[in-house]
């Protein structure tokens, strides 16, 4: 499955967070390792929903990029 990831540069190392699951967050000290925090934490929270029994979600997210004039 493949799901969308939000990735943004603070003043320190990145962050992420994916819109399909709720509190599913990662930070890192680079992009590449966020990713893989992020890889790692959507998995571990599909494998806590199998375990419960619930359904795996399908992605509904999408990412666009708009312009503005400003």
């Amino acid at each position: 499955m493949k799901y969308l990831i939000i990735l943004e540069p603070p003043e320190t190392g990145y962050s992420a967070y994916s819109p399909d699951f709720d509190g599913c967050v990662a930070a890192g000290d680079d992009r590449e390792e966020t990713i893989t925090l992020m890889q790692e934490a959507i998995a571990y929270h599909l494998e806590g929903l199998a375990a419960e029994g619930y359904p795996i979600p399908i992605s509904h997210s999408e990412a666009a990029v708009v312009e503005v004039n400003a």
